[in-house]
């Protein structure tokens, strides 16, 4: 194989990069400022959110517990980020589009968790329901170039995988590495479906002609 056809061996979409660095980097920074008022300011609760807060619905997600939980939701938003970010494409344009889904997956999800958790001060922070929603955009993109039928067997298998793993995170109330912290399973289940359901209409934006 000549030079100019080799693949490289990382080639991942600039955008699902700069959503895993803006994770990473982000904790990083997190860690040099007040955690107590950190939290208090920007996480989010279901009665901040019921005060009026809307804003926590965004700040929320890009605040961390520890570096495993950090380091986790950067990852997942590597590997799932790609096929997403590759759809949408690494104009400018699409760029823009991956970052509004996302943060719309994210927010979509602290308001399902907001629903099922109805005057709760617990506050709740992380990229985890953002990422979800890229899981499940990145269900109806596998082995495709465009999103396949929300029930064909790859996409019902999986998102009954997702819930399944989901619920068993409730029941055993916690996640390895996250240590005493709680698992908002709910934002993952209606982040991964937000996903699921919008990957579809922002595509149209990036590619009118498949609409």
């Amino acid at each position: 194989m000549s030079d100019h056809e080799r693949q490289p061996i990382f080639n991942a979409p600039w955008p699902a990069v700069v959503a895993t660095l803006v994770i990473v980097l982000g904790y990083l920074a997190q860690t040099f400022l007040p955690q107590d008022w950190l939290l208090q300011t920007y996480a989010f609760s279901s009665a901040g959110f019921a005060q009026g807060r809307w804003e926590i619905l965004f700040t929320s997600m890009f605040l961390h517990g520890n570096w495993a939980h950090a380091l986790m939701n950067g990852g997942a938003a590597l590997a799932f980020g790609t096929p997403v970010a590759r759809y949408f494409g690494a104009s400018p344009r699409g760029a823009l589009i991956f970052l509004v889904f996302y943060l719309l997956c994210g927010a979509a999800a602290g308001l399902g968790y907001g629903l099922a958790n109805p005057g709760s001060t617990t506050l709740m922070i992380g990229a985890s329901g953002a990422v979800a929603g890229l899981v499940g955009a990145a269900a109806r993109l596998m082995g495709r170039e465009t999103p396949g039928p929300y029930f064909s067997p790859s996409v019902v298998s999986m998102t009954i995988a997702w819930i399944a793993v989901n619920l068993l995170l409730a029941l055993v109330g916690f996640a390895p590495g996250l240590g005493d912290a709680g698992v908002a399973w709910e934002a993952h289940i209606f982040g991964y479906l937000a996903g699921l359901l919008l990957i579809g209409p922002f595509g149209r934006f990036v590619r009118p002609q498949e609409a």
